[in-house]
């Protein structure tokens, strides 16, 4: 993934479910980089596979497809490295369908995948980390989630990505003196796989769509 750097993370363990492309990529070797054993998780297993190949990565047949897999992926963390440090949850999806469009499965399926996963893996990893009051959560939210969306990432995303950022608050407030807590990072638009895909679906992505349009720069903020 990186060379090490050295530091204080040295023998830390996280886990990074939705390594396998972007953000959660580069946060996998970011983390690998400063000397933590990573385990990383996606939905693809050449992709998981690939990451886990670089060096400081693991890609274990660790399921995050519900509840019961999820436990299981914690339980096999700790029993790896007799600890987690750390979870950071970026898997999740990002619709098509506009608001008028979105179908009850679609509505169920982003916020399910994206919200309540997102919650299943809190929760399970979460029994670990107050149990051994040390280790936290971080799960990724969206900046949509505070100023509204563009065209490309719709209401079911936005929705789901401030949820996630409510939970990290509400987190952070009863686990307060277990030695945990709840944190959320509401990224802006890194040039990722995904943000190519919602660029070739909406001209207006990158570019702000008249003088109200809440997007600053009116451009991604760069690759990863």
């Amino acid at each position: 993934m990186s060379e090490s750097h050295p530091g204080h993370t040295d023998g830390r363990a996280a886990v990074v479910a939705g390594a396998g492309q972007g953000i959660g990529r580069a946060v996998a070797a970011a983390l690998a980089a400063r000397g933590v054993r990573v385990v990383v998780t996606d939905r693809t297993t050449e992709t998981g596979t690939a990451v886990a190949q670089e060096p400081g990565g693991e890609f274990p047949p660790l399921g995050v497809a519900g509840p019961r897999a999820v436990a299981s992926a914690a339980d096999e963390g700790v029993r790896r490295f007799d600890r987690v440090d750390v979870l950071v949850h970026h898997a999740g999806v990002a619709p098509e369908d506009a608001a008028l469009d979105v179908s009850d499965e679609v509505w169920n399926h982003v916020l399910g995948l994206d919200l309540t996963g997102t919650f299943v893996a809190c929760r399970e990893f979460g029994r670990h980390f107050v149990r051994r009051r040390s280790g936290s959560p971080v799960n990724m939210s969206f900046i949509a989630a505070f100023i509204g969306s563009n065209p490309a990432y719709p209401v079911a995303y936005d929705v789901a990505k401030a949820g996630v950022a409510r939970m990290a608050r509400s987190l952070a407030v009863e686990w307060a003196g277990t030695g945990s807590g709840g944190n959320s990072v509401a990224p802006g638009r890194p040039r990722t796989p995904l943000l190519g895909t919602a660029r070739s679906r909406s001209v207006g992505f990158c570019r702000p769509r008249s003088s109200r349009q809440p997007w600053p720069s009116g451009r991604s903020t760069g690759p990863l």
